[in-house]
Parts: C-alpha cells; structure tokens; sequence
C-alpha cells in the first residue's frame, strides 16, 4: 500500500504542477487570460483526474502502482 500512495502522490504533483505551469507560460504569451490563482485552480482538475485514474489502475493493473499497466505475473 506505501508503494501506491508513494505513486499516486508523485504522479499527482507531477501533474499538478506541470498543468499550472503550462497555464502560466500561456499566459505570459498571451495565449490565455487567466491570472496565477485561476490558474492554480485550473491546474487542479487534471490533478484530481489523475487520482481517478489510479484508483481505475488498482482495478484493471497492479494494486501495488497508480499504473494501468496489466498485473505482472509474478
């Protein structure tokens, strides 16, 4: 169980982070109108889609990983 959450946790900072910060480079091009705390709630949806997904990953790949990959055969 450690080994999942050690996964998810990682998984969801690393896309949490990701999105805001494409929101911020967007906006400082012009590509956006958001400002920093829109964006940070923003970048906070694919963050939680992504929590979803690794419960989904429990179901259909290893229990021990966030992963969809299929269980090993171990």
């Amino acid at each position: 169980m450690r080994k999942f959450i050690l996964d998810l946790v990682e998984r969801t900072v690393a896309t949490y982070a990701v999105a805001f910060l494409g929101l911020l480079l967007a906006d400082q091009f012009d590509l956006t109108s958001i400002g920093s705390l829109k964006a940070a709630a923003v970048a906070a949806l694919p963050a939680a889609l992504t929590v979803l997904k690794s419960a989904v990953g429990t179901l259909v790949g290893d229990p021990t990983t966030a992963a969809l990959l299929p269980r090993s055969r171990q």
